[in-house]
């Protein structure tokens, strides 16, 4: 007894060690599970609608200013109208506003700052159902539906949380994968913890009791 006792902590021990390391672990009962791998490298962050960003001409203060991005994706300053910013890195917005502002100052230089993150429509994730707080949220590299759940508060009192899924674009076509947020949530059990993607809809159910 002591022996398997001793086996038993020692395998916690690690599934604890990699939760805490930021290694996502996979698994699910029923359905398809959620893949375990981490998700692929991203390259520079895109501008996205609903993005905050801070414009710093130098020199110039008063065509200096923060301002969020529209919701078509594009932003108005005192000397640029309509230009657009959704899908851009910060410095290849940073040198269109040059381009734009050089009709009316003499070699602008250009800094663009994002301060509030929310990013292309393609690389958010968004939670729907019975989540305390649903909503969309930019994706951060090594995002885990635990960091998920975190952000929205967990999941109300009805929510179905073994019967939710991840609705994620894989190769131009749409897969479900089972995940079990009950038990990650109530039970703590950390191998139902799963690397999230760019793109996924969490559907969380509600329970019908």
């Amino acid at each position: 007894m002591n022996l398997i006792r001793r086996r038993l902590l020692q395998r916690g021990a690690a599934a604890l060690a990699a939760v805490l390391a930021g290694a996502p672990l996979g698994g699910c009962a029923g359905g398809a599970p959620a893949p375990a791998q981490s998700a692929p490298p991203l390259g520079d962050y895109l501008i996205g609608p609903g993005d905050t960003i801070n414009i710093n001409v130098w020199r110039n203060p008063e065509v200096s200013q923060s301002l969020p991005v529209r919701p078509d994706g594009k932003i108005t300053t005192p000397l640029v109208e309509d230009l657009q910013a959704a899908g851009k890195t910060s410095t290849a917005l940073a040198r269109d506003i040059e381009k734009a502002l050089e009709k009316y100052i003499q070699q602008p230089v250009v800094t663009v700052i994002v301060t509030g993150f929310v990013g292309p429509y393609g690389e958010q994730i968004r939670v729907i159902g019975q989540a305390a707080r649903p909503q969309a949220l930019a994706y951060r590299q090594g995002m885990s539906l635990m960091d998920v759940l975190i952000a929205v508060g967990g999941v109300t009192d009805f929510a179905a949380g073994n019967k939710a899924r991840i609705v994620r674009s894989v190769d131009g076509r749409q897969v479900q994968l089972a995940v079990r947020l009950q038990d990650l949530l109530r039970d703590g059990d950390i191998s139902a913890n799963v690397a999230m993607r760019p793109g996924d809809v969490l559907v969380i159910p509600e329970s019908w009791f």
